[in-house]
Protein backbone atom coordinates (compact mmCIF):
# COMPACT_ATOMS: atom_id res chain seq x y z
CA UNK A 1 0.00 0.00 0.00
CA UNK A 2 2.81 2.47 1.03
CA UNK A 3 4.36 1.62 -1.98
CA UNK A 4 1.03 2.43 -4.17
CA UNK A 5 0.98 6.01 -2.25
CA UNK A 6 4.73 6.46 -3.41
CA UNK A 7 4.23 5.63 -6.88
CA UNK A 8 0.85 7.85 -6.47
CA UNK A 9 2.55 10.92 -5.03
CA UNK A 10 5.63 10.83 -7.94
CA UNK A 11 2.92 10.51 -11.07
CA UNK A 12 0.83 13.30 -10.14
CA UNK A 13 3.79 15.78 -10.88
CA UNK A 14 4.61 14.31 -13.81
CA UNK A 15 0.99 14.18 -14.98
CA UNK A 16 0.44 17.81 -14.35
CA UNK A 17 3.71 18.43 -16.39
CA UNK A 18 2.61 16.31 -19.09
CA UNK A 19 -0.56 18.45 -19.72
CA UNK A 20 1.02 21.94 -18.61
CA UNK A 21 0.16 23.90 -21.33
CA UNK A 22 3.36 24.84 -23.61
CA UNK A 23 3.76 28.09 -25.14
CA UNK A 24 3.98 29.79 -28.50
CA UNK A 25 6.57 32.37 -27.50
CA UNK A 26 8.56 32.95 -24.70
CA UNK A 27 10.00 36.36 -23.81
CA UNK A 28 13.01 35.53 -21.33
CA UNK A 29 15.92 37.51 -19.74
CA UNK A 30 14.10 40.28 -19.05
CA UNK A 31 13.01 42.85 -16.23
CA UNK A 32 9.26 42.62 -16.27
CA UNK A 33 7.24 45.53 -14.03
CA UNK A 34 3.48 43.70 -14.06
CA UNK A 35 1.56 45.84 -12.48
CA UNK A 36 0.12 43.39 -10.46
CA UNK A 37 0.41 44.74 -6.59
CA UNK A 38 0.43 40.73 -5.83
CA UNK A 39 3.97 40.33 -7.97
CA UNK A 40 4.95 43.08 -9.52
CA UNK A 41 8.27 42.04 -10.75
CA UNK A 42 9.28 39.00 -13.24
CA UNK A 43 12.11 37.49 -15.47
CA UNK A 44 10.16 35.76 -17.94
CA UNK A 45 6.63 35.95 -20.13
CA UNK A 46 5.39 32.99 -22.24
CA UNK A 47 2.42 33.48 -24.43
CA UNK A 48 -0.37 30.83 -26.12
CA UNK A 49 -2.59 32.32 -28.57
CA UNK A 50 -3.40 36.12 -27.87
CA UNK A 51 -2.98 35.07 -24.09
CA UNK A 52 -0.10 35.12 -21.60
CA UNK A 53 -0.31 31.70 -19.90
CA UNK A 54 2.47 32.21 -17.78
CA UNK A 55 4.39 35.04 -16.07
CA UNK A 56 7.36 34.42 -13.24
CA UNK A 57 11.00 33.19 -13.33
CA UNK A 58 11.27 29.27 -14.49
CA UNK A 59 9.74 29.65 -17.92
CA UNK A 60 11.00 25.81 -18.86
CA UNK A 61 7.78 23.92 -18.10
CA UNK A 62 6.11 25.56 -21.09
CA UNK A 63 8.77 24.96 -23.37
CA UNK A 64 8.65 22.82 -26.54
CA UNK A 65 10.41 22.11 -29.53
CA UNK A 66 8.15 24.32 -31.43
CA UNK A 67 8.34 27.69 -28.77
CA UNK A 68 9.89 30.57 -29.94
CA UNK A 69 12.63 32.16 -27.57
CA UNK A 70 13.11 35.74 -27.19
CA UNK A 71 16.09 36.73 -25.32
CA UNK A 72 14.97 40.26 -24.23
CA UNK A 73 18.66 40.87 -23.23
CA UNK A 74 17.97 42.58 -20.15
CA UNK A 75 15.55 45.33 -21.61
CA UNK A 76 12.39 46.59 -19.21
CA UNK A 77 8.82 45.47 -20.06
CA UNK A 78 5.58 46.70 -18.90
CA UNK A 79 2.15 46.49 -19.34
CA UNK A 80 0.96 48.12 -22.79
CA UNK A 81 0.58 51.47 -22.93
CA UNK A 82 -3.12 52.66 -22.64
CA UNK A 83 -3.76 56.57 -24.18
CA UNK A 84 -6.99 57.74 -21.93
CA UNK A 85 -8.36 60.25 -24.92
CA UNK A 86 -7.00 61.19 -28.38
CA UNK A 87 -8.37 62.83 -31.67
CA UNK A 88 -6.93 59.86 -33.68
CA UNK A 89 -7.98 60.23 -37.09
CA UNK A 90 -7.25 63.99 -36.88
CA UNK A 91 -3.76 63.27 -35.36
CA UNK A 92 -2.96 60.59 -38.93
CA UNK A 93 -4.26 63.51 -41.41
CA UNK A 94 -1.54 66.03 -39.13
CA UNK A 95 1.14 63.73 -39.52
CA UNK A 96 1.30 64.57 -42.96
CA UNK A 97 -0.13 68.59 -42.61
CA UNK A 98 1.51 71.72 -42.18
CA UNK A 99 3.55 71.71 -38.21
CA UNK A 100 3.19 75.23 -36.74
CA UNK A 101 4.09 73.99 -33.79
CA UNK A 102 7.56 74.93 -34.19
CA UNK A 103 7.10 78.35 -35.17
CA UNK A 104 8.70 80.36 -32.12
CA UNK A 105 8.00 83.37 -33.89
CA UNK A 106 5.24 85.68 -36.30
CA UNK A 107 7.78 85.04 -39.17
CA UNK A 108 8.03 81.72 -38.45
CA UNK A 109 4.27 81.35 -38.14
CA UNK A 110 4.09 83.17 -41.73
CA UNK A 111 6.75 81.04 -43.38
CA UNK A 112 5.83 77.73 -42.55
CA UNK A 113 2.34 78.34 -44.06
CA UNK A 114 3.97 80.29 -46.76
CA UNK A 115 6.19 77.20 -47.72
CA UNK A 116 3.63 74.32 -47.62
CA UNK A 117 1.71 76.40 -49.95
CA UNK A 118 4.14 76.22 -52.38
CA UNK A 119 5.15 72.53 -52.15
CA UNK A 120 0.92 72.31 -52.87
CA UNK A 121 0.05 74.29 -55.50
CA UNK A 122 -3.42 72.88 -55.58
CA UNK A 123 -6.44 74.34 -53.91
CA UNK A 124 -6.94 72.09 -51.23
CA UNK A 125 -7.65 72.88 -47.30
CA UNK A 126 -4.99 74.14 -45.74
CA UNK A 127 -5.91 72.17 -41.88
CA UNK A 128 -4.36 70.98 -38.82
CA UNK A 129 -1.37 73.28 -38.02
CA UNK A 130 -1.56 73.52 -33.78
CA UNK A 131 0.33 76.66 -33.45
CA UNK A 132 0.79 78.65 -29.87
CA UNK A 133 0.76 81.99 -29.83
CA UNK A 134 2.18 81.78 -26.65
CA UNK A 135 5.70 80.54 -28.40
CA UNK A 136 5.63 84.42 -29.82
CA UNK A 137 4.64 86.49 -27.18
CA UNK A 138 0.82 86.11 -27.07
CA UNK A 139 -0.54 88.01 -30.15
CA UNK A 140 -3.27 85.95 -31.63
CA UNK A 141 -2.64 85.80 -35.98
CA UNK A 142 -4.96 87.70 -38.28
CA UNK A 143 -5.79 87.10 -41.86
CA UNK A 144 -3.80 89.65 -43.26
CA UNK A 145 -0.68 87.88 -42.00
CA UNK A 146 -1.07 85.29 -44.60
CA UNK A 147 -3.50 86.20 -47.38
CA UNK A 148 -1.03 87.44 -49.95
CA UNK A 149 1.01 83.88 -49.48
CA UNK A 150 -1.63 81.06 -49.19
CA UNK A 151 -2.52 81.42 -53.06
CA UNK A 152 -5.97 79.53 -53.53
CA UNK A 153 -5.79 77.65 -50.77
CA UNK A 154 -8.42 78.15 -48.05
CA UNK A 155 -6.87 77.93 -44.70
CA UNK A 156 -8.27 76.93 -41.00
CA UNK A 157 -5.38 75.70 -38.66
CA UNK A 158 -6.51 75.44 -35.18
CA UNK A 159 -4.10 76.43 -32.19
CA UNK A 160 -2.85 73.04 -30.48
CA UNK A 161 -5.14 72.89 -28.03
CA UNK A 162 -8.57 72.74 -30.50
CA UNK A 163 -10.61 75.36 -29.13
CA UNK A 164 -9.49 78.10 -31.24
CA UNK A 165 -8.52 78.43 -34.96
CA UNK A 166 -7.77 81.07 -37.39
CA UNK A 167 -8.74 81.32 -40.78
CA UNK A 168 -7.29 83.52 -44.41
CA UNK A 169 -9.87 85.77 -46.04
CA UNK A 170 -10.88 83.04 -48.69
CA UNK A 171 -11.96 80.64 -45.68
CA UNK A 172 -13.58 83.17 -44.15
CA UNK A 173 -15.57 83.92 -47.37
CA UNK A 174 -16.44 80.37 -48.40
CA UNK A 175 -17.92 80.19 -44.77
CA UNK A 176 -20.05 82.90 -45.36
CA UNK A 177 -18.47 84.58 -41.98
CA UNK A 178 -18.72 88.47 -42.43
CA UNK A 179 -18.53 91.31 -40.19
CA UNK A 180 -22.23 91.17 -39.79
CA UNK A 181 -22.37 87.24 -38.62
CA UNK A 182 -22.88 86.59 -34.62
CA UNK A 183 -21.15 83.98 -32.69
CA UNK A 184 -23.23 80.99 -31.72
CA UNK A 185 -23.71 80.41 -28.17
CA UNK A 186 -20.40 78.91 -26.28
CA UNK A 187 -18.10 80.07 -29.18
CA UNK A 188 -16.94 83.95 -30.07
CA UNK A 189 -15.57 85.31 -33.45
CA UNK A 190 -12.81 88.15 -32.53
CA UNK A 191 -13.34 90.91 -34.66
CA UNK A 192 -11.14 94.45 -35.42
CA UNK A 193 -11.94 97.95 -34.38
CA UNK A 194 -13.41 98.36 -37.42
CA UNK A 195 -15.79 95.32 -36.83
CA UNK A 196 -14.04 92.86 -39.47
CA UNK A 197 -13.39 89.44 -38.26
CA UNK A 198 -9.89 88.73 -38.03
CA UNK A 199 -9.77 85.30 -38.95
CA UNK A 200 -9.76 84.10 -35.32
CA UNK A 201 -12.59 81.97 -34.16
CA UNK A 202 -12.91 80.62 -30.51
CA UNK A 203 -15.15 76.94 -29.37
CA UNK A 204 -18.09 76.75 -31.01
CA UNK A 205 -17.64 79.64 -33.65
CA UNK A 206 -15.38 77.12 -34.94
CA UNK A 207 -18.48 75.42 -36.37
CA UNK A 208 -19.50 78.07 -38.89
CA UNK A 209 -16.06 76.80 -40.82
CA UNK A 210 -16.39 73.35 -40.47
CA UNK A 211 -19.57 73.59 -42.41
CA UNK A 212 -17.70 74.96 -45.19
CA UNK A 213 -15.17 72.24 -45.24
CA UNK A 214 -15.55 69.35 -47.04
CA UNK A 215 -15.47 65.85 -45.73
CA UNK A 216 -12.36 63.61 -46.30
CA UNK A 217 -13.07 60.49 -48.75
CA UNK A 218 -12.97 56.95 -47.27
CA UNK A 219 -9.31 56.91 -48.83
CA UNK A 220 -8.13 59.22 -47.05
CA UNK A 221 -9.53 58.61 -43.55
CA UNK A 222 -8.09 55.43 -44.47
CA UNK A 223 -4.85 56.93 -44.74
CA UNK A 224 -5.05 58.87 -41.71
CA UNK A 225 -5.82 55.83 -39.68
CA UNK A 226 -2.43 54.22 -41.17
CA UNK A 227 -0.28 56.74 -40.48
CA UNK A 228 -1.98 56.87 -36.86
CA UNK A 229 -1.62 53.54 -36.17
CA UNK A 230 1.72 53.34 -36.99
CA UNK A 231 2.69 56.20 -35.06
CA UNK A 232 0.68 54.82 -31.83
CA UNK A 233 3.25 51.24 -32.36
CA UNK A 234 6.27 53.28 -32.32
CA UNK A 235 5.67 54.68 -29.59
CA UNK A 236 4.28 51.70 -27.37
CA UNK A 237 0.54 52.73 -27.34
CA UNK A 238 -1.48 49.31 -27.33
CA UNK A 239 -4.96 51.26 -27.11
CA UNK A 240 -6.49 54.70 -27.95
CA UNK A 241 -9.24 56.05 -25.81
CA UNK A 242 -10.52 57.86 -28.93
CA UNK A 243 -12.85 60.92 -29.02
CA UNK A 244 -13.09 61.35 -32.01
CA UNK A 245 -13.73 64.83 -33.90
CA UNK A 246 -16.75 66.10 -35.20
CA UNK A 247 -19.27 64.55 -33.46
CA UNK A 248 -17.28 61.06 -33.85
CA UNK A 249 -19.60 58.76 -35.83
CA UNK A 250 -17.46 59.73 -39.00
CA UNK A 251 -14.23 58.33 -37.15
CA UNK A 252 -16.36 54.92 -35.68
CA UNK A 253 -17.26 53.99 -39.32
CA UNK A 254 -13.83 54.64 -40.32
CA UNK A 255 -12.55 51.52 -37.67
CA UNK A 256 -15.48 49.25 -38.12
CA UNK A 257 -14.59 49.46 -41.54
CA UNK A 258 -11.02 48.81 -41.33
CA UNK A 259 -11.53 46.45 -39.02
CA UNK A 260 -13.89 44.34 -41.44
CA UNK A 261 -11.03 44.62 -43.73
CA UNK A 262 -8.91 42.88 -41.18
CA UNK A 263 -6.58 46.12 -40.82
CA UNK A 264 -7.14 46.85 -37.38
CA UNK A 265 -4.47 46.15 -35.42
CA UNK A 266 -4.56 48.90 -32.66
CA UNK A 267 -7.13 48.42 -30.32
CA UNK A 268 -10.45 51.52 -30.13
CA UNK A 269 -12.28 52.13 -27.76
CA UNK A 270 -14.19 54.63 -29.66
CA UNK A 271 -16.65 57.72 -27.94
CA UNK A 272 -19.09 59.91 -30.02
CA UNK A 273 -20.55 63.07 -29.17
CA UNK A 274 -22.85 63.24 -25.72
CA UNK A 275 -25.44 65.16 -27.53
CA UNK A 276 -26.26 61.95 -29.91
CA UNK A 277 -26.69 59.53 -27.08
CA UNK A 278 -29.75 58.35 -28.17
CA UNK A 279 -28.58 57.49 -31.72
CA UNK A 280 -25.57 55.53 -29.73
CA UNK A 281 -28.04 53.23 -27.43
CA UNK A 282 -30.38 52.75 -30.39
CA UNK A 283 -26.78 51.78 -32.28
CA UNK A 284 -25.74 49.56 -29.41
CA UNK A 285 -29.26 47.58 -28.89
CA UNK A 286 -28.91 46.89 -32.37
CA UNK A 287 -24.73 46.03 -32.88
CA UNK A 288 -23.67 45.29 -29.27
CA UNK A 289 -20.75 47.54 -27.90
CA UNK A 290 -17.71 45.47 -29.80
CA UNK A 291 -15.37 43.45 -28.85
CA UNK A 292 -11.57 43.78 -27.34
CA UNK A 293 -10.15 45.10 -30.74
CA UNK A 294 -12.83 47.73 -31.17
CA UNK A 295 -15.14 48.87 -28.88
CA UNK A 296 -18.03 51.83 -28.33
CA UNK A 297 -20.63 52.46 -25.63
CA UNK A 298 -18.79 56.12 -24.59
CA UNK A 299 -20.00 59.33 -24.87
CA UNK A 300 -17.88 62.71 -24.63
CA UNK A 301 -19.40 65.63 -23.93
CA UNK A 302 -17.91 69.39 -23.05
CA UNK A 303 -18.45 72.15 -20.11
CA UNK A 304 -16.13 74.73 -21.72
CA UNK A 305 -12.94 75.36 -23.77
CA UNK A 306 -9.37 75.50 -22.29
CA UNK A 307 -6.88 77.74 -20.68
CA UNK A 308 -5.00 78.51 -23.65
CA UNK A 309 -7.67 80.33 -25.48
CA UNK A 310 -9.18 82.11 -22.52
CA UNK A 311 -12.15 79.80 -22.61
CA UNK A 312 -12.19 77.67 -19.91
CA UNK A 313 -14.90 78.54 -17.37
CA UNK A 314 -13.77 80.03 -13.87
CA UNK A 315 -15.41 81.58 -11.13
CA UNK A 316 -12.72 84.65 -11.27
CA UNK A 317 -11.74 86.47 -14.54
CA UNK A 318 -8.39 86.12 -16.38
CA UNK A 319 -5.60 88.02 -14.84
CA UNK A 320 -5.02 88.94 -18.77
CA UNK A 321 -8.92 89.29 -19.29
CA UNK A 322 -10.05 90.49 -16.43
CA UNK A 323 -13.44 90.82 -18.16
CA UNK A 324 -13.96 87.36 -18.85
CA UNK A 325 -14.48 84.30 -17.01
CA UNK A 326 -14.90 81.69 -20.10
CA UNK A 327 -17.16 79.90 -21.60
CA UNK A 328 -19.69 77.01 -21.77
CA UNK A 329 -19.11 75.93 -24.71
CA UNK A 330 -22.49 73.62 -23.92
CA UNK A 331 -25.75 75.19 -22.92
CA UNK A 332 -25.68 73.91 -18.96
CA UNK A 333 -29.20 72.80 -18.88
CA UNK A 334 -28.83 70.69 -22.12
CA UNK A 335 -25.60 69.32 -20.32
CA UNK A 336 -27.50 68.40 -17.79
CA UNK A 337 -30.39 66.46 -18.99
CA UNK A 338 -27.76 64.26 -21.81
CA UNK A 339 -25.58 63.46 -19.26
CA UNK A 340 -28.79 61.93 -17.08
CA UNK A 341 -30.71 60.56 -19.72
CA UNK A 342 -27.18 58.46 -21.14
CA UNK A 343 -26.86 57.35 -17.95
CA UNK A 344 -29.84 56.15 -17.27
CA UNK A 345 -29.67 54.36 -21.22
CA UNK A 346 -26.43 52.32 -19.57
CA UNK A 347 -23.66 54.37 -21.64
CA UNK A 348 -20.33 55.46 -20.74
CA UNK A 349 -19.78 59.16 -20.28
CA UNK A 350 -16.76 61.30 -20.14
CA UNK A 351 -17.35 65.18 -20.10
CA UNK A 352 -14.40 68.21 -20.92
CA UNK A 353 -13.99 70.18 -18.43
CA UNK A 354 -10.60 72.83 -17.34
CA UNK A 355 -12.07 75.13 -15.39
CA UNK A 356 -12.22 75.34 -11.61
CA UNK A 357 -16.08 76.27 -12.45
CA UNK A 358 -16.48 73.67 -14.99
CA UNK A 359 -15.22 70.93 -13.32
CA UNK A 360 -17.09 71.26 -9.64
CA UNK A 361 -20.38 71.93 -12.42
CA UNK A 362 -19.81 68.66 -14.41
CA UNK A 363 -18.97 66.94 -10.76
CA UNK A 364 -22.72 67.85 -9.38
CA UNK A 365 -24.47 66.72 -12.59
CA UNK A 366 -22.56 63.39 -11.80
CA UNK A 367 -23.96 63.84 -8.36
CA UNK A 368 -27.18 64.61 -9.14
CA UNK A 369 -27.45 61.66 -12.20
CA UNK A 370 -26.16 58.97 -9.92
CA UNK A 371 -29.30 59.90 -7.73
CA UNK A 372 -31.95 59.88 -9.82
CA UNK A 373 -30.79 56.55 -11.51
CA UNK A 374 -30.25 53.23 -10.99
CA UNK A 375 -27.33 51.92 -8.83
CA UNK A 376 -24.58 50.46 -11.02
CA UNK A 377 -20.90 50.22 -11.98
CA UNK A 378 -21.19 53.83 -14.60
CA UNK A 379 -17.61 55.27 -14.20
CA UNK A 380 -18.53 59.12 -14.87
CA UNK A 381 -15.33 60.55 -16.59
CA UNK A 382 -13.94 63.87 -16.25
CA UNK A 383 -11.61 64.81 -19.02
CA UNK A 384 -8.46 66.91 -18.67
CA UNK A 385 -10.14 67.97 -14.28
CA UNK A 386 -7.54 70.70 -14.89
CA UNK A 387 -8.40 73.17 -12.75
CA UNK A 388 -9.96 72.14 -9.25
CA UNK A 389 -10.88 73.81 -6.53
CA UNK A 390 -9.60 72.31 -2.98
CA UNK A 391 -13.27 70.56 -2.36
CA UNK A 392 -13.14 69.47 -5.48
CA UNK A 393 -9.98 66.93 -5.33
CA UNK A 394 -11.75 64.54 -2.56
CA UNK A 395 -14.85 64.25 -4.86
CA UNK A 396 -13.80 63.01 -7.54
CA UNK A 397 -13.09 59.38 -4.92
CA UNK A 398 -16.52 60.10 -2.88
CA UNK A 399 -18.54 59.57 -6.17
CA UNK A 400 -16.13 57.40 -7.88
CA UNK A 401 -15.36 59.51 -10.93
CA UNK A 402 -12.41 59.08 -13.12
CA UNK A 403 -10.08 62.43 -13.59
CA UNK A 404 -9.16 61.50 -16.92
CA UNK A 405 -5.96 63.34 -17.16
CA UNK A 406 -2.79 64.32 -19.94
CA UNK A 407 0.17 64.52 -17.84
CA UNK A 408 2.43 66.85 -20.63
CA UNK A 409 -0.23 69.45 -20.82
CA UNK A 410 1.17 70.50 -17.03
CA UNK A 411 5.18 71.19 -18.24
CA UNK A 412 3.53 72.69 -21.68
CA UNK A 413 0.96 75.17 -20.27
CA UNK A 414 3.30 75.57 -17.10
CA UNK A 415 5.32 77.65 -19.53
CA UNK A 416 3.12 80.54 -19.26
CA UNK A 417 -0.12 79.43 -17.53
CA UNK A 418 0.99 82.39 -14.61
CA UNK A 419 -0.57 84.72 -17.33
CA UNK A 420 -3.51 83.73 -16.83
CA UNK A 421 -4.17 82.83 -13.24
CA UNK A 422 -2.83 83.62 -9.87
CA UNK A 423 -0.88 81.34 -7.77
CA UNK A 424 -4.14 80.22 -5.78
CA UNK A 425 -5.83 78.43 -8.36
CA UNK A 426 -2.70 77.04 -10.17
CA UNK A 427 -1.96 74.96 -7.44
CA UNK A 428 -5.02 72.90 -7.71
CA UNK A 429 -3.70 73.01 -11.74
CA UNK A 430 -2.61 69.10 -12.88
CA UNK A 431 -3.40 67.98 -9.37
CA UNK A 432 -2.12 64.78 -9.67
CA UNK A 433 -0.26 63.78 -6.51
CA UNK A 434 -3.63 66.10 -4.28
CA UNK A 435 -5.98 63.49 -6.11
CA UNK A 436 -3.91 59.64 -5.97
CA UNK A 437 -3.37 60.68 -2.34
CA UNK A 438 -7.61 61.37 -1.68
CA UNK A 439 -8.12 58.01 -3.10
CA UNK A 440 -9.36 58.85 -6.93
CA UNK A 441 -8.52 56.78 -9.62
CA UNK A 442 -6.46 59.20 -12.38
CA UNK A 443 -5.79 57.78 -15.73
CA UNK A 444 -3.47 59.15 -17.96
CA UNK A 445 -3.04 59.66 -22.06
CA UNK A 446 -2.17 62.05 -24.42
CA UNK A 447 -5.13 64.79 -26.11
CA UNK A 448 -3.21 63.65 -29.25
CA UNK A 449 -3.02 65.88 -31.43
CA UNK A 450 -2.76 68.72 -28.68
CA UNK A 451 0.11 67.00 -27.29
CA UNK A 452 2.27 64.41 -28.81
CA UNK A 453 0.71 60.55 -28.42
CA UNK A 454 3.84 59.58 -26.29
CA UNK A 455 3.33 58.08 -22.87
CA UNK A 456 7.56 58.18 -22.19
CA UNK A 457 6.95 61.94 -22.62
CA UNK A 458 3.88 61.59 -20.56
CA UNK A 459 5.55 59.84 -17.57
CA UNK A 460 8.61 62.15 -17.73
CA UNK A 461 6.19 65.17 -17.37
CA UNK A 462 4.46 63.46 -14.44
CA UNK A 463 7.30 62.69 -12.31
CA UNK A 464 9.05 65.57 -13.17
CA UNK A 465 6.97 68.17 -13.94
CA UNK A 466 9.99 70.38 -15.79
CA UNK A 467 8.36 72.93 -17.83
CA UNK A 468 9.30 72.35 -21.68
CA UNK A 469 11.19 75.91 -21.14
CA UNK A 470 13.32 74.95 -18.82
CA UNK A 471 12.87 77.25 -16.55
CA UNK A 472 11.34 74.69 -13.96
CA UNK A 473 14.20 72.18 -13.43
CA UNK A 474 12.80 70.96 -9.82
CA UNK A 475 8.92 70.81 -11.09
CA UNK A 476 6.23 73.63 -11.71
CA UNK A 477 4.53 73.14 -8.66
CA UNK A 478 6.19 70.11 -7.20
CA UNK A 479 4.57 68.99 -4.39
CA UNK A 480 2.29 67.64 -7.36
CA UNK A 481 4.97 65.32 -8.88
CA UNK A 482 4.21 61.80 -8.36
CA UNK A 483 6.16 58.47 -8.45
CA UNK A 484 7.25 56.58 -11.66
CA UNK A 485 5.51 53.58 -10.52
CA UNK A 486 1.84 55.27 -9.86
CA UNK A 487 2.44 57.01 -13.62
CA UNK A 488 2.77 53.90 -15.31
CA UNK A 489 -0.31 52.57 -13.56
CA UNK A 490 -2.06 55.50 -14.60
CA UNK A 491 -0.99 54.77 -18.24
CA UNK A 492 -1.72 50.76 -17.64
CA UNK A 493 -4.28 49.39 -15.18
CA UNK A 494 -6.07 52.30 -14.53
CA UNK A 495 -6.90 53.31 -18.13
CA UNK A 496 -7.79 49.54 -18.38
CA UNK A 497 -10.52 49.93 -15.49
CA UNK A 498 -11.36 53.16 -17.22
CA UNK A 499 -12.30 51.57 -20.43
CA UNK A 500 -14.36 48.61 -18.65
CA UNK A 501 -11.32 46.09 -19.27
CA UNK A 502 -9.65 45.77 -16.13
CA UNK A 503 -10.08 41.95 -16.02
CA UNK A 504 -8.19 41.63 -19.87
CA UNK A 505 -5.54 44.47 -19.86
CA UNK A 506 -3.36 46.41 -17.64
CA UNK A 507 -1.85 43.99 -15.79
CA UNK A 508 0.63 41.22 -16.49
CA UNK A 509 -0.32 38.11 -15.59
CA UNK A 510 -1.90 34.51 -16.51
CA UNK A 511 -4.86 34.75 -18.50
CA UNK A 512 -4.92 38.31 -19.64
CA UNK A 513 -4.35 39.64 -23.46
CA UNK A 514 -1.32 39.28 -24.02
CA UNK A 515 0.03 43.54 -24.91
CA UNK A 516 3.12 44.87 -23.22
CA UNK A 517 5.75 46.95 -24.17
CA UNK A 518 9.71 46.20 -24.43
CA UNK A 519 11.77 49.48 -23.22
CA UNK A 520 15.10 50.41 -23.52
CA UNK A 521 16.14 51.25 -19.49
CA UNK A 522 14.25 50.42 -16.24
CA UNK A 523 12.19 53.43 -15.42
CA UNK A 524 12.76 52.55 -11.85
CA UNK A 525 16.53 52.32 -12.39
CA UNK A 526 17.45 55.86 -14.16
CA UNK A 527 17.48 59.55 -13.10
CA UNK A 528 13.34 61.08 -13.28
CA UNK A 529 14.96 63.46 -15.76
CA UNK A 530 16.66 60.62 -18.36
CA UNK A 531 12.71 59.11 -18.69
CA UNK A 532 12.43 60.96 -21.44
CA UNK A 533 15.29 59.75 -23.18
CA UNK A 534 13.98 56.07 -22.95
CA UNK A 535 13.24 54.37 -26.42
CA UNK A 536 10.58 51.89 -27.25
CA UNK A 537 12.02 48.38 -28.92
CA UNK A 538 8.90 46.65 -29.33
CA UNK A 539 5.17 46.83 -29.28
CA UNK A 540 3.00 43.88 -28.83
CA UNK A 541 -0.27 43.35 -29.01
CA UNK A 542 -2.66 39.98 -28.70
CA UNK A 543 0.78 38.76 -28.62
CA UNK A 544 2.48 39.70 -31.91
CA UNK A 545 5.16 42.36 -32.41
CA UNK A 546 3.46 45.41 -34.25
CA UNK A 547 6.88 47.43 -33.99
CA UNK A 548 10.40 46.63 -33.44
CA UNK A 549 12.80 49.22 -33.50
CA UNK A 550 15.56 49.09 -36.03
Amino acid sequence: MKKNICLFAILIPVLLIAQQERADKIYFNATIWTSNDLAPWAKALAIKGNKIIYIGNDFHPYKENTTELIDVKGKFIVPGFIDNHTHFLSGGYNLSGVDLRKAKTKQEFINELKEFCKQHTDDRWILGGDWDHEAWGGELPEKEWIDSITGNHPVFVNRYDGHMAFANTKALQMAGITNTTEAPPGGEIIKDKKGEPTGMLKDEAMALMNQAIPDPSEKELDEYFAAAQQYAFENGVTQVHDMGSYGGWNDLATYRRIYEQKKLKLRIYSFVALWSWEKLDSFCKKNGKGDDMLRWGGLKGFVDGSLGSTTAWFYQPYLDAPGNTGLQVTDTNLLRNWVISADSAGLQVAVHAIGDRANDFILDVYANAEKLNSKRDRRFRVEHAQHLTPSAIPKFAQLKVIASVQPYHAIDDGRWAYKRLNDARLKGTYAFKNLLDAGAVVTFGSDWTVAPMKPIEGIYAAVTRRTLDDKNPNGWYPEQKISVEQALKCYTRNNAYAGFQENKLGILREGMLADFVILSDNLFKIAPEKIIDVKVLKTVIDGKEVFVRK
